[in-house]
């Protein structure tokens, strides 16, 4: 592994060992020291490519939303006509609430820093913007607002709950919006 400023991936581990650090302990047990060591670099590394801890945090989230865009935009690429996108976001609402918890405990903790600091909000903001002009590919610009809702709100439900609902329930909830007639 090459060391010092020739390591071209130093950055990528110390981004990847902040979202680790932040799904093990939460935002409010980060700091510079527990990432450097989780991250195998020298402490002067984190001042050398992060100007301070926000910095750091808000280039992890935009890497963990850029992460969650992806895993929309393979969804709903693939889908070719409104019946393929209902399916897709009926996958997509599984494969987020059946996936990584590490995902869904760093979207809530993202949050949480949005409702509490306007920097965090110009972030969600973008995310929502940018899965929701993946739904736009599908759905008009009203059902793709809700659709996010309701993939976001699915998603955290079925993770949570002890007996998540099924398969059907999702996709009868994304026929309903996605069919429902806009007021």
């Amino acid at each position: 592994m090459a060391t010092g400023h020739t390591d071209p991936r130093r950055r990528e581990r110390i981004l990847a060992a902040t979202l680790d650090l932040i799904a093990d302990e939460g935002v409010a047990g980060v700091s510079h020291r527990k990432i450097a060591t989780r991250a195998g670099v020298p402490l002067g590394s984190m001042t050398y490519h992060f100007t301070g801890i926000d910095d750091l945090l808000r280039q992890a989230f935009t890497h963990f939303a850029d992460h969650i865009v992806a895993v929309f935009e393979r969804h709903l690429s693939r889908a070719d006509g409104p019946e393929e996108a209902r399916e897709a976001v009926t996958d997509l609402v599984h494969v987020l609430s059946e996936g990584p918890r590490r995902d869904l405990v760093l979207a809530q903790e993202l949050y949480t820093l949005a409702v509490r600091h306007p920097e965090y909000r110009h972030l969600t903001r973008e995310w929502m913007h940018r899965s929701r002009r993946l739904l736009e590919q599908h759905f008009d610009t009203d059902t793709a607002r809700q659709l996010d809702a309701l993939i976001e709100g699915l998603t955290l439900h079925r993770a949570l709950d002890d007996s998540p609902h099924d398969r059907e329930l999702t996709r009868a909830a994304v026929e309903r919006v996605t069919t429902a007639r806009q007021v």
